[in-house]
C-alpha cells in the first residue's frame, strides 16, 4: 500500500461566487500537505480553517486537472475506482442519497425528513451525506471485495440498528438480523460525536463574544432576520436583550442548548426570541473556547432542525418538528 493518499479538496474557482461548490483531487501523504500542494496548484479559493478532508487509501494517476463541480463527485469517483484493478470496493457509497431517502424513510422508525427550506426529504440526504463523511474519518466504514457495510445510526421501529450495505448488486439497508442471513458478522458503530460530553452543556456563567458584523450586516446572515425587524434601528439592543434572557432560560433548563457538529467541533444552538417573549425567531450558534463561548451567527429554525439532526432527534419544543411540514 502507497503512502500517498487521495485527498477531495472542496475550493471554490476564481470564476466562482458559491462558497466550496468545487472538488479537486490530490495526492498527498496528509491533510496538510494536500492542502499546501492545492494551494500552489489553484487558483481558486480553499478553506483557510484546515479540516479532515475526504480521503481514500489509494494513490490515483491521471488525475482530472481541474476542479469540478461537487454534483459530478460520484460519477467521477465511481469511475476513477472501478477502473483502477484491485479497488474496484473503493466505488461502494459513492452514491447519490437523494436517491435512497425514500426507502431508508421507510424503514426506519417514523420521522419526518422534510421541512420548508429542506423539502423532499432533504435533511435524510444532509443526514446520510454527513454521517458518511464523519465514519469515513473514524475509518469505520468496513470495505473489502464483496461488499461494504456501515451503521447509519438510524433505527426501525423495533429499535434495531439500521446498516448500508453496497455489493455488486447495489445498495441495500438492513438490520443485524438481515445481515446474520447472509452470514455476515460485521457490526461497525455508529458514528462518534461524544468525546467530550462537557461541550454538550452550556455553562451560563461563560461570557459570549457575538460575532455582530456578520449577524447584522452579511447580507446571507441578514436575510434570516424577520423581515419587521431587519430595518428596526433597535436591533442591537433587541438582540442583546435576547441573548440576556437565553442564558437565564437555559440556567434554568439545560435541554434548551442543542447540540449540533460543524466542522469538526461541537458547537450548542441557543433559542433567540427576537419578536415575543415566547417564540424563538432564530438560533445563535455557540462554540465553547476555554471559559467564554464563540457567537458565531444565526441560523433559521429550519436550517438549525437540519444541523442539529445529524447528532440526534431534537426533542427540546423550541426546535421540534411543529413546524416541519409532511409531504
Amino acid at each position: 500500500m502507497t503512502n500517498l493518499k487521495l485527498y477531495l479538496i472542496p475550493t471554490t474557482p476564481s470564476y466562482e461566487y458559491e462558497p466550496y461548490n468545487h472538488i479537486y483531487l490530490i495526492n498527498a501523504s496528509s491533510s496538510q500537505e494536500a492542502y499546501q500542494k492545492a494551494k500552489l496548484q489553484l487558483d481558486s479559493n480553499i478553506p483557510q480553517e484546515l479540516p479532515e478532508y475526504e480521503s481514500y487509501d489509494i494513490e490515483i494517476h491521471n488525475l482530472p486537472a481541474f476542479p469540478f463541480h461537487e454534483s459530478e463527485k460520484y460519477d467521477i469517483l465511481n469511475q476513477i475506482f472501478l477502473n483502477t484493478k484491485g479497488f474496484e470496493h473503493m466505488a461502494y457509497f459513492n452514491v447519490n442519497w437523494n436517491d435512497y431517502t425514500d426507502e431508508l424513510s421507510k424503514l426506519a422508525a417514523q420521522e419526518e425528513w422534510s421541512n420548508t427550506t429542506y423539502p423532499d426529504k432533504k435533511i435524510l440526504t444532509n443526514y446520510m451525506v454527513h454521517t458518511y463523511k464523519k465514519l469515513t474519518s473514524e475509518k469505520n466504514i468496513i470495505t473489502n471485495k464483496e461488499y461494504g457495510i456501515f451503521n447509519t445510526g438510524l433505527f426501525t421501529e423495533f429499535y434495531q440498528p439500521i446498516y448500508a450495505y453496497h455489493d455488486k448488486n447495489g445498495l441495500q439497508f438492513l438490520t443485524a438480523y438481515e445481515l446474520g442471513n447472509m452470514n455476515i458478522s460485521d457490526r461497525p458503530p455508529r458514528a462518534n460525536y461524544f468525546t467530550d460530553p462537557s461541550l454538550l452543556l452550556f455553562d451560563w456563567h461563560y461570557e459570549i463574544n457575538i460575532n455582530y458584523k456578520h449577524i447584522l450586516k452579511d447580507i446571507t446572515n441578514l436575510q434570516r432576520i424577520p423581515d419587521r425587524l431587519k430595518d428596526d434601528k433597535n436591533i442591537l439592543n433587541n438582540l442583546n436583550g435576547s441573548i440576556d434572557t437565553m442564558k437565564k432560560r437555559v440556567s434554568s433548563n439545560y435541554k434548551l442548548a442543542i447540540p449540533q457538529y460543524y466542522e469538526g467541533k461541537i458547537q450548542l444552538l441557543l433559542p433567540l426570541c427576537l419578536e415575543d417573549d415566547e417564540t424563538p425567531s432564530l438560533a445563535l450558534t455557540v462554540t465553547k473556547v476555554g471559559n467564554f463561548y464563540q457567537g458565531h451567527t444565526c441560523l433559521t429554525l429550519d436550517m438549525a432542525y437540519n444541523n442539529a439532526r445529524l447528532i440526534a432527534k431534537p426533542e427540546s419544543n423550541w426546535l421540534s418538528t411543529d413546524e416541519i411540514i409532511t409531504e
